[in-house]
Order: C-alpha cells, then sequence, then structure tokens
C-alpha cells in the first residue's frame, strides 16, 4: 500500500511542472558554488597562514609548502563543475519538481563536503606546513593526511554529478 502511494508521488513529480521547481535548481546551483569556495577560501587562507609563518624560518620551502593552498583551491573547482552543470539544465518549461529537488540536493551534496574538505585542508595544512620545517620527515605523512582531506570534497563531486543526472 505505502509503496504504491509513494510510487504514485514519485511519478507525479517527475510529470507534472511546478513554477517554484526553479527556484531549487537555482538553489542547487547557488549552494555548490557557496558552499565549496567558502570551504577553499578557508582552506587557502588557513594553510596560507601556515606557509607565511614557515617561510619567516625557512624561505628555501615556501613553495614546496604551497600544495595545501592548491588543493584547497581544487575545491572551489568542485563546486564551479557542479554548479555550471546544473545552471545549464535549469529551464522555465518542461522543469519539474523532481529536477529542482535532484538539483539542489546535487548542489548541497558538492558544496557541504567542499566545506568540510576545506575546512579539513585548511587545518592539515597550516599545522603540517609549521611541522615539516622543523621536521622534514613529516611531509609524507602530511601529503597522505591532505590528500584523505581532499577526498572528501572528490566524494561530495562524485554524488553530486550521479544525482544530477537522475535529474531529466
Amino acid at each position: 500500500m505505502i509503496s504504491t502511494v509513494l510510487s504514485t508521488l514519485m511519478i507525479m513529480l517527475q510529470t507534472t511542472t511546478d513554477t517554484s521547481a526553479p527556484f531549487f535548481g537555482f538553489m542547487g546551483v547557488t549552494s555548490a558554488l557557496v558552499f565549496a569556495c567558502m570551504g577553499a577560501a578557508y582552506g587557502t587562507a588557513k594553510s596560507g597562514v601556515g606557509v607565511s609563518a614557515m617561510g619567516v624560518m625557512h624561505p628555501e620551502l615556501v613553495m614546496k609548502s604551497m600544495i595545501p593552498v592548491v588543493m584547497a583551491g581544487v575545491i572551489g573547482i568542485y563546486g564551479l563543475i557542479i554548479a555550471v552543470i546544473i545552471g545549464s539544465s535549469i529551464s522555465d518549461s518542461d522543469y519539474t519538481s523532481f529536477d529542482g529537488f535532484a538539483h539542489l540536493g546535487a548542489g548541497l551534496s558538492v558544496g557541504l563536503s567542499g566545506l568540510a574538505a576545506g575546512i579539513a585542508i585548511g587545518i592539515v595544512g597550516d599545522a603540517g606546513v609549521r611541522a615539516t620545517a622543523q621536521q622534514p620527515k613529516l611531509f609524507v605523512g602530511m601529503i597522505l593526511i591532505l590528500i584523505f582531506s581532499e577526498a572528501l570534497g572528490l566524494y561530495g563531486l562524485i554524488v553530486a554529478l550521479i544525482v544530477q543526472t537522475k535529474a531529466s
């Protein structure tokens, strides 16, 4: 009984157009870009503080320590990719509530995971470059932790791509 009702509701969501549906699609675009860029900005700023502090003691290591800053910037690109894909598929006609909700889910997926990844990259990057300046053997460990932090954003990108393709 419940499965029949849910199936009927899903069919109705996929076939009926709603004037508010594009709002949810555009909120997905906004969420993807804003949250991912917030994570990228935090990661860049926090890592940059560590690079600057480390550069005072060891200026020869500054370029080697820019890796967290670059990795934080990539998080913003993930959000941009999904925002462009979603934004280009929103239309004022034949855009269902299901499409709008799917696009909102995709945007929130990449945006919030990008925010989390940016925070992780910023904290690890700041502490990591300072520690690497004192003990160079920690560099590989820092890079591994940064890779796992970056993977959080990549997971959000993958889920967002999958969810976005579910929209018609």
